[in-house]
């Protein structure tokens, strides 16, 4: 799948990865650069690193103060630079080669920013096979070690694809053939209902608490909501992301 090459450093830094799994998939990622590691001699020595790699060995402590407060690093930190970006346009071609028997969802996802909630939807997306992740560039988390973490190495394997007018994406991707199914509790029709007769699924999610924005309603072909209890107002974006998918690959 083609890349733009990103140049220069990031604003804020390179990110610092942490955790076996995250770290792990980082350094399994052809696609990803990795800076640098720091570990504990346990850590480091169990793992088969590259001879170019610079490593540095700290101890516990020393680790502690590179990632956020109680963030359990399991002894080993990465300094990464960021993934270059996809284009939509490239998935969506290879989201039309894989043909309606093999069509995978798109997961789109409307102004969501926390990054474990992000986190764990990519992790929901890896486990059910998604196309790829669709987010706004300016309103969704940076690569992080925080949301890398959620993803447990998730965010090596799925496809993310930053567009800068979520609506202009949202009619690239029923151009492609897409169903644009949004989710929306207050919805008359369920998941269900909305799948039907569909082979090639696009999920529109919005944030928790505020939901999807109307004009991202506006660029969906129907709007469907989970079959929840009533004595639950909601569920967790990410909980919701992960039912919605298992419904998609299941049709």
């Amino acid at each position: 799948m083609k890349r733009g090459h990103r140049t220069g450093k990031p604003k804020g830094g390179f990110p610092r990865l942490y955790g076996r799994h995250a770290v792990i998939a980082a350094l399994a990622n052809p696609d990803r650069v990795v800076r640098k590691i720091w570990g504990t001699r346990e850590c480091l020595n169990a793992l088969e690193l590259p001879p170019v790699l610079p490593i540095v060995y700290s101890d516990v402590a020393d680790l502690g103060r590179m990632v956020p407060n109680d963030a359990p690093h399991q002894g080993i930190v990465a300094e990464v630079e960021p993934l270059d970006d996809i284009w939509l346009g490239d998935v969506l071609e290879q989201g039309t080669e894989d043909g309606p028997a093999g069509a995978r969802p798109l997961l789109v996802l409307d102004q969501v920013t926390d990054p474990h909630n992000v986190g764990a939807i990519f992790r929901s997306a890896a486990a059910f096979d998604a196309l790829a992740i669709v987010t706004q560039d300016r309103h969704s988390p940076p690569e992080s070690g925080v949301l890398a973490r959620a993803a447990s190495g998730a965010l090596e394997i799925m496809p993310w694809v930053r567009v800068v007018n979520l609506a202009r994406a949202l009619d690239e991707i029923a151009e492609a053939g897409y169903w644009r199914i949004g989710l929306d509790g207050d919805a008359g029709e369920t998941l269900a209902g909305a799948l039907k007769g569909a082979s090639k699924v696009a999920l529109v999610l919005g944030a928790e608490g505020d939901g999807l924005r109307h004009n991202s309603i506006a660029h969906c072909d129907i709007v469907a909501k989970l079959p929840i209890s009533p004595r639950m107002e909601s569920l967790n974006v990410s909980n919701a992301a992960a039912i919605a998918l298992y419904a998609a690959t299941n049709r």
